[in-house]
């Protein structure tokens, strides 16, 4: 094999790589409900109060 065929096998490989774990990590974004949303951003809220009152 020449050496641009594996360079660009390997960069074949990095874009499925990369596309995969950017389709997972929208699966797992979408997989929220607004609610459990809006609950965790109140938590950190109260999280970031509180270490600024703490500071």
């Amino acid at each position: 094999m020449r050496w641009w065929k594996v360079v660009g096998l390997a960069g074949l490989a990095g874009v499925v790589a990369t596309g995969a774990v950017t389709a997972r990590a929208e699966r797992q974004r979408r997989a929220y409900t607004p609610e459990e949303i809006r609950s965790r951003l109140h938590e950190r809220v109260e999280q970031a109060r509180a270490a600024e009152s703490a500071a």
